[in-house]
Formats: C-alpha cells, structure tokens, sequence
C-alpha cells in the first residue's frame, strides 16, 4: 500500500495524501460510507459509484459473518464481486459490537462471546477469527480486533481494555501472517489505538501501535458520548505520536464539525453511520447548516432540495416533494435523503482537501464549522 504525502497545511496539522489499494486510489482526507451488511442503506451502488463517487466504503466483520456468513461470500469470490463493487473496502473487525452489544457478550482473555441477535445462537469472536472472517471477505484494509469501551469509563478498566487490545494485536499480526491472502490481492491490517478519555494511556497506547509497523493506524473508542472537546483532545494527542508517514483513521467519527475540526488535527480517514442514519428520521447536512425537512416549513417550499447540493438528486426535487414523502413515509424519501448527506460528506472533505492544497484550510474551516452546525 502506497501512502503518499502532497500537501500539510500552514497552520494547522491537516494534511493531503493519496493512498493506493489494489481496487483504486483513494484521495484523503476521505469519508468512507458505512455498509455494514454488504449496502448502504437506500443506495445502489450505482449511485455509490457515480454520483455520491466514495471511493472506499465500510463493511462490518461480525454482522457478514451472520449474513450472509462467509461461505456465501467466499463462493461469490470476495465481498467485492458478491456486492459488485470494484472499488476499495475496510471492514471493522467486530471490536465496536464489544462496546453496542455490550448487554449481550461476555469479554474474556481468548476472545468476545456474543449472542446472536437474530436467533439467540451464541459465537465465538477471537482475534485468529476476526482475521479470518476479514481474509474470507476480502477487504483491502482490515482492522485488528479490539475491546472498544464505552464513556465514560474508570481508569483501571480502560487500562485493562487497551492491554487486551494490544494482546489481541499481537495475536491478530500472527495470524494475518500465517496465510497468504485469499484473492491474489492485498490486505493491509490497521491497528487501533485505545485508552478511553485517558491521555496517558492514549500516548502509550499509540507508541505501541507505532511500534508494530503496521500500514496504518486507527483510533478507536472515541465517538461514544464524550463531550467533542474531548475527543479533540484525545484525537490530537494519539495524533502527535503517530507516525506521519503513514494514514490515520478515526473511527465512527462523526458530525460534519467534528470531521472537520479532526482534518485540522492530522486525521485523513472518517466512517460514520450518521449521514444515513440521520438522512432516513429526515435531518439533511447542507453547506449551510441542517435541515429537517419534515419540518411544516418546508411544506410548500418548492426550490431544490440544495441549491448548492452536488448530487443529481439535489436539483431533480423540491424541499415540498421530499417532505411530503417523508411525511407520507414513502421509501423513496429516505433514499433521496441518503444520497444527498453521503453526496454532502464527500463534498465537505473534497472540499477540506482543495483549502489544503491552496493554502486556505485554516479559514475556510473555522467558517464552515460555523455554518454546517446552524440549525435553518
């Protein structure tokens, strides 16, 4: 994997890179859709490709093991060919579901034992299984299984969470190392940086992850209900220590402010489930601030959804339209509104990439942050 540097910000620690997988380039910093079981909720991969154009997205280990489990997959030829999708993939490794099925798992030294939410079966989840299932699905980038906990959360038991995690590194670099690749192409691990909302722990927790050499760098644990200031803090320490040679990865973060305000900090890569999730109760992110457009003010408003939008969908209907389907709860509604947030996302760190190069960033983001958290 080729990690390359072309722009750094003046004044903040933004950066501008390319990095490069055997299924595409990828231009950071970058927001890869959330697709945890093979799709993005309410868009074809079509529209994926060409419209909204991500260029890498998420899957999730744990929910494709369920469905539709890895013989599926593998017979299909890889998560790629089973979705059609010729472009990059990451998995999670099922260390977030540690921390979401927190009331139905059991975390020992070996591994996670989760009960199954569809039909009460209960699995096994090691880190030799996490890198297994993640060869099966042959994702370019796949991520080291971890114990992500939640906010907030004692001294002693971050500190127990992130030595698990390192553990469970070591055991996930072992194994990774034990098979070739499944698909003839490769795949890059990325561990994750853990220690809670403690900067002590965080700092040692990312120089042990630089000491492993990997490809790239994560950090998890953060997005869990800490106050933003403190994500930006944590962010900006683990940052300082990573190397810059190499791509870094917030994970599950977050709010067009928050990706922003991480850009600044030396992040290159963001997941969230956000702009879907928040697109199918209704709220639009725009280049000037949320919308909800069930709201009754909308309801004869018949200019474009985003006059600034840079979807199709964002000329081709009005705000009237797309709040009359939301309020009759017709599919298409959520659809529509899907796309345009994920068409925002890739807009906004586009965007943030441009002002980098330019020499703006500072600026321009300090007024973006500003206009994407209003309220219209």
């Amino acid at each position: 994997m080729r990690f390359v540097i072309e722009a750094i910000d003046n004044i903040t620690n933004a950066r501008v890179a390319t990095l490069e997988t055997e299924h595409g380039r990828i231009h950071t910093p970058i927001f890869m859709p959330v697709g945890t079981l093979a799709n993005i909720k309410g868009v074809h991969q079509h529209e994926l490709a060409n419209d909204i154009n991500a260029e890498i997205i998420l899957g999730n280990t744990y929910h494709l093991f369920l469905r539709p489990g890895v013989t599926t997959i593998e017979k299909a030829g890889g998560l790629h060919h089973f979705m059609n999708w010729n472009r990059a993939i990451l998995t999670d490794s099922g260390g977030y579901q540690v921390y979401s099925l927190s009331k139905s798992r059991k975390i020992t030294e070996e591994g996670v034992t989760f009960k199954n939410h569809i039909n009460g079966d209960r699995h096994l989840l090691t880190p030799e299984v996490a890198i297994d299932l993640q060869r099966s699905i042959g994702a370019d980038i796949i991520m080291a299984f971890d114990e992500c906990i939640p906010y907030p959360c004692e001294y002693d038991y971050s500190s127990r969470a992130m030595r698990l995690t390192h553990h469970w590194l070591e055991r996930c670099i072992k194994k990774k190392n034990s098979k070739p690749p499944l698909y003839g192409y490769q795949q890059y691990l990325f561990p994750i940086v853990q220690g809670g909302t403690y900067s002590d722990l965080r700092a040692q927790s990312a120089r042990y992850i630089t000491e492993k050499d990997c490809h790239g760098n994560a950090i998890g644990g953060l997005s869990v209900g800490e106050p933003a200031e403190l994500m930006y803090e944590m962010t900006e320490s683990v940052c300082n220590i990573l190397p810059k040679s190499k791509p870094r990865y917030l994970m599950g973060v977050g709010t067009p402010a928050n990706i922003l305000e991480c850009i600044a900090l030396g992040v290159d890569m963001f997941d969230c489930v956000m702009p879907t999730r928040n697109a199918r109760n209704g709220m639009l992110f725009t280049s000037q601030g949320i919308v909800n457009i069930k709201n009754k003010k909308w309801a004869n408003d018949f200019s474009q959804i985003d006059e600034n939008g840079v979807t199709v969908i964002d000329r081709q209907y009005s705000k009237a339209y797309l709040r009359h389907l939301f309020v009759a709860n017709e599919m298409l509604g959520k659809q529509i509104a899907s796309i345009h947030n994920l068409g925002f996302y890739l807009w906004l760190v586009r965007q943030a990439r441009k002002q980098i190069i330019q020499g703006t960033f500072g600026k321009w983001k300090n007024q973006m942050v500003k206009k994407v958290s209003q309220r219209l």
